[in-house]
């Protein structure tokens, strides 16, 4: 393996423990009671199902981006949160207590 190599393969572990420790740090919200919310790879129901979150679920946002708009429990928003590397809920689903981003937006 090259010294590139390394360092790429280094970067990026870094970069994943660094999300799963402010996932692990950061602040649960629930989802909505009733609600097997779908996690999706990106933020639109375009983008692919990933898992969906059982009932009862909570969540901690890395961060936020703006996608496709969602009508849900929680009012109507393009806001999605990313639960995960590659996870996505629309914020509609998930009790935040505002209109607005409550995290980072994403890069």
């Amino acid at each position: 393996m090259s010294t590139d190599e390394n360092t790429t393969t280094a970067t990026a572990t870094t970069a994943g423990e660094t999300v799963a420790a402010m996932a692990s740090t950061a602040t649960r919200y629930a989802v909505a009671p009733g609600y097997r919310v779908n996690v999706r790879s990106g933020p639109s129901t375009q983008y692919p199902v990933v898992r969906s979150l059982p009932l009862g679920a909570t969540v901690a946002i890395a961060c936020q981006k703006y996608g496709e708009w969602i009508t849900g429990p929680y009012g109507t928003t393009k806001i999605w949160d990313n639960i995960a590397p590659g996870e996505y809920v629309s914020d509609a689903y998930v009790r935040t207590g505002s209109d607005g981003l409550v995290a980072p937006r994403c890069a």
